[in-house]
C-alpha cells in the first residue's frame, strides 16, 4: 500500500530564493533519508483558478502514515537551517495524507 503526503505553503517574496535553496540542499535531502520515504518532488504553482492556492507544493511518496509522525521524520524536519530560518516565514501551510486506491501504468499515445 502506498501513500502520498502533500505539503503546501507560501513564502514571502523576500525569502523565496533562500527558501528554495535551503529546501533543495538541506530539507528535502534530510527527509528523503527517513526510512519509508520513497520519493519527493517539489512544484511551484504556474496557474490556478483559485487565487487562494499556495504557491509551493511538495509531494512525498511514503510507505505508511506513521512515517510523518515518526521520530526520524521529526528530527529530519528540524535539522539544519530549515526550522529556525525558513519555517517561521512560511504561511498558509497545509498538510494532507492520501492513500493510494488505484494504479495504472498506461503508456501515453504517440502523437500523430
Amino acid at each position: 500500500m502506498a501513500y502520498i503526503y502533500l505539503v503546501q505553503m507560501n513564502i514571502p517574496a523576500e525569502h523565496e530564493a533562500e527558501f528554495n535553496r535551503i529546501y533543495d540542499i538541506e530539507h528535502l535531502p534530510m527527509l528523503l533519508q527517513v526510512p519509508g520515504v520513497r520519493r519527493a518532488t517539489r512544484y511551484r504553482l504556474e496557474t490556478s483558478e483559485d487565487p487562494r492556492m499556495q504557491k509551493y507544493l511538495a509531494i512525498y511518496e511514503i510507505d505508511s502514515p506513521e512515517i510523518v509522525a515518526s521520530k526520524a521524520w521529526q528530527e529530519a524536519g528540524e535539522w539544519g537551517r530549515w526550522a529556525p530560518k525558513i519555517r517561521p516565514h512560511t504561511t498558509e501551510r497545509y498538510r494532507s495524507l492520501f492513500k493510494e486506491i488505484s494504479w495504472a501504468n498506461t503508456p501515453r499515445p504517440n502523437k500523430v
